[in-house]
């Protein structure tokens, strides 16, 4: 499956555990990334500095849902689902 446009739903869903450019503590679940841009495209897309778990994240159905609403209600569910206690 490849991304699909005006989406960015892994830009905002899932929580980022450690520091990333912009972002010290890291970025919490359901708050957008603030290197995602208004056009739902990453500004550090092909940057050394982007984050290694953000270039390895694969769009897939069981994930990204059928549209961006649907990825962040899936995205959010797969957060909860893997949280450590």
């Amino acid at each position: 499956m490849d991304c699909r446009s005006d989406c960015g739903a892994c830009c905002i869903a899932p929580s980022i555990t450690f520091p990333i450019p912009g972002m010290p503590d890291g970025k919490p679940a359901g708050v957008r990334c603030l290197h995602l841009s208004v056009g739902f495209l990453c500004a550090l897309f092909g940057k050394a500095e982007r984050p290694a778990v953000c270039g390895q994240f694969k769009a897939a159905e069981d994930v990204c849902g059928v549209d961006q609403a649907d990825a962040i209600r899936l995205i959010g569910w797969w957060e909860k689902a893997t949280a450590v206690a």
